[in-house]
C-alpha cells in the first residue's frame, strides 16, 4: 500500500466548522432572530450557498434581511466570520506534514466564508488545491465529489486518504475505495495516519 495524496476536511478538521449548527446558533442569538424562521430559512438557501450557486449576501438577504435590522449585513458577516478558529494542534499537524506530502481540501463550503477561511489561515500554504463543494458543484458525502477531488488530484482512490470527522462523509470516502480516518483529535490522527504510513 501506497498512500500518494491526503484529503483534508476542514471544518471540524483543520478549523472549527464554518457556519454549522452551533455557529448559527450562537450568532443567531446574539442577533434577536427567531431561531424557527432563520432555521427554515437557511435550510432552503444552504445548498445553494454550498454548491456555489448563491453569494454570501444573496444568503444573508434571504435568511437575515428579509425584514429590517438594527444591525448591517457587515456586523453579521463580521459575526460569522469570527465563528472560524483554528485547532491549532491539528492545524500544526498538518503544516509539518505538507513539507512531505500532497495534500488538498475536500470540502463543503461556500465560497466567501471559504475563501476568508483559506486566507485567514493561510491554508494554501500546505494545502495544494481546494476541491470544495462550492467551485465542484456537489456535496459530500454525494460519492461523487471525492471522485471529481481524485480526478483533480490525479491520483487512484487506492494511493489516497481522506480525513474528516464525520462519519456518513469517511464512509463516502470508503466507498469510492479511498482509505479514510474519522478524525477525532490530533493524538488519534497521528496515529493512524502513521498506520497508513502517512508520516
Amino acid at each position: 500500500m501506497t498512500i500518494r495524496a491526503v484529503f483534508w476536511d476542514i471544518g471540524g478538521v483543520l478549523l472549527t466548522n464554518g457556519w454549522d449548527r452551533e455557529q448559527r446558533a450562537t450568532t443567531s442569538a446574539r442577533f434577536g432572530l427567531d431561531a424557527t424562521d432563520f432555521a427554515e430559512r437557511h435550510k432552503l438557501a444552504a445548498p445553494e450557498l454550498e454548491r456555489g450557486r448563491m453569494s454570501l449576501a444573496e444568503y444573508m438577504e434571504q435568511t437575515v434581511f428579509h425584514t429590517p435590522r438594527d444591525f448591517t449585513p457587515g456586523d453579521f458577516r463580521a459575526a460569522m466570520e469570527a465563528e472560524s478558529q483554528p485547532q491549532a494542534d491539528t492545524l500544526a499537524y498538518a503544516r509539518d506534514l505538507g513539507q512531505r506530502w500532497r495534500m488538498y481540501a475536500l470540502n463543503n463550503e461556500g465560497r466567501d466564508l471559504n475563501e476568508y477561511r483559506v486566507r485567514t489561515y493561510t491554508l494554501s500554504d500546505f494545502l495544494l488545491g481546494f476541491f470544495t463543494s462550492c467551485y465542484l458543484g456537489v456535496l459530500k458525502p454525494n460519492p461523487a465529489m471525492y471522485r471529481l477531488g481524485l480526478d483533480l488530484a490525479h491520483v487512484r482512490a487506492d494511493e489516497a486518504v481522506m480525513i474528516d470527522d464525520r462519519p456518513q462523509n469517511a464512509e463516502a470516502a470508503r466507498s469510492v475505495g479511498m482509505h479514510a480516518v474519522r478524525y477525532q483529535n490530533a493524538a488519534q490522527l497521528r496515529e493512524e495516519l502513521a498506520a497508513l504510513g502517512v508520516k
